[in-house]
């Protein structure tokens, strides 16, 4: 069984799933003010957890283009709903990779990037990715609903499949 931290990152991805489920092209590529677009939501989120959970905790490269499109500071851009997608799958199934082997004393370990550990540790940094999701589903949810689309998914989902477990 995983940690209840990466079950919690697990359940916070499937909420970010059903909350986009249904997502035209046209309202992927929509932007708000200076609102990104869902398209680049979608590889935003997928970045970072290749940053963490892929590159810095296994040394394996999967999506480098991700870092030059959706990062944060990066020139707007509508990137390709598809492409974004299949970027994000590929980095979670190798980000669990990585995930199923946490324990509670890993967690509190520091990864390290060029001989120096990182100030965060393990499991800091897995809260900063939950929490990041949850900004970007909002924020994704709030775009929807300012394109007029009605019967959206209400949050947070059904917590059957995350019920409270003592650690």
């Amino acid at each position: 069984m995983a940690h209840p931290l990466v079950e919690q990152l697990r359940f916070t991805r499937a909420e970010f799933l059903r909350c986009l489920d249904g997502l035209s092209l046209q309202d992927a590529y929509a932007r708000h003010g200076q609102m990104n677009c869902i398209s680049w939501t979608i590889g935003h989120l997928a970045d970072h957890e290749n940053r963490i959970f892929v590159f810095l905790a296994q040394g394996v490269v999967v999506q480098p283009e991700l870092r030059k499109i959706c990062a944060n500071g990066c020139p707007p851009s509508t990137p390709k709903l598809d492409d974004m997608w299949d970027a994000w799958r590929e980095v979670t199934a190798n980000a669990d990779i990585f995930l199923d082997t946490l324990t509670t004393e890993r967690l509190q370990e520091h990864l390290q990037w060029k001989g120096k550990a990182l100030d965060e540790s393990i499991g800091t940094m897995l809260q900063r990715v939950i929490y990041h999701y949850w900004y970007h589903l909002g924020e994704a949810h709030a775009t929807r609903q300012m394109l007029g689309q009605r019967n959206l998914p209400e949050f947070v989902g059904d917590m059957n499949d995350l019920p409270y477990r003592p650690h």
